[in-house]
């Protein structure tokens, strides 16, 4: 059989990486001194909370490679070959602990990706893996599908406030207030796996405007594939996020999710977001 890991940044809650037999590997998130598992211990909703309450902004670490260790060696007694599919390995620490830990077994039929994506657009690639297992392909061809249908998938959000870019150090203290005094919205998203500040506006609505325009300079969306929407903190205004995007590329149904801590530190709440597969 092809067993499936991913890390916990994809936005899968357990309920449904059971449902689907995948595996969930945590990350960690350090808040005020105190150590929680992501989505184990601690819950998004929770963490937001936590996350505008603290004066310092949390940390996060990746799994180690024992984490991702424990698992190979329960799907190596059952010859069992393996796919994981991690977070960006310029964001987190994590696809290398997961390659460190096949290194260690030296078991073969262990099939490692770096989606070079995070959050919903990790949770597509996810998507997909599923999908072609259930068509029956092989390990070898659902690698080398991925590893082309992974530089398809591109992410972008609006963000509420440059607050959060301000104390994660990407933006200055002056940006950061001349930002939030003429209500700037961000347009951030992930581009060659790393997290990078796009463009801004002015307003949620001119914001929506500029991913829509992202989109189609990118090559437009390819509607035969999954959607995601997802959003930080609570829903709030997801709904007109969502109805913008819709009215422009009429795409029907799609996935959501909250986004967990190691993006949504650096986002904070009240984000929005899309997830997509590009046309070929």
């Amino acid at each position: 059989m092809i067993k499936i890991i991913t890390d916990s940044t994809s936005d899968i809650d357990i309920e449904y990486a059971r449902k689907k037999d995948i595996d969930i590997v945590a990350l960690k998130v350090i808040i005020d001194g105190k150590e929680y598992k992501d989505r184990i211990d601690l819950q998004p909703q929770q963490f937001y909370q936590l996350l505008e309450d603290s004066d310092v902004l949390p940390t996060t670490s990746q799994p180690s490679p024992q984490d991702f260790l424990e698992l190979y060696e329960t799907h190596q007694q059952n010859n069992d070959d393996i796919l994981v599919l991690t977070l960006s390995s310029e964001v987190s620490g994590t696809y290398q602990s997961a390659c460190i830990a096949r290194d260690l077994l030296g078991y073969e039929n262990i099939y490692i990706i770096d989606s070079f994506n995070a959050t919903q657009g990790l949770r597509l690639l996810v998507e997909k893996a599923i999908a072609l297992r259930d068509q029956n392909m092989n390990i070898a061809d659902i690698y080398k599908t991925l590893l082309t249908y992974k530089e398809r998938i591109h992410i972008y959000a609006v963000v509420d406030t440059l607050e959060y870019f301000y104390k994660g150090g990407r933006l200055s203290k002056t940006s950061a207030i001349a930002g939030s005094l003429l209500k700037f919205k961000p347009v951030v998203g992930l581009k060659d796996g790393k997290l990078m500040l796009f463009t801004k506006a002015r307003g949620t609505q001119k914001a929506i405007m500029k991913i829509i325009d992202i989109i189609h300079e990118n090559g437009d969306i390819d509607l035969s594939e999954p959607i995601a929407i997802g959003y930080t903190g609570d829903d709030k205004g997801l709904d007109k996020f969502e109805e913008t995007l819709r009215q422009e590329f009429s795409f029907q149904e799609v996935l959501y999710g909250c986004v967990g801590p190691v993006i949504g530190t650096h986002a904070g709440p009240g984000a929005r977001l899309i997830a997509y597969v590009k046309k070929v």
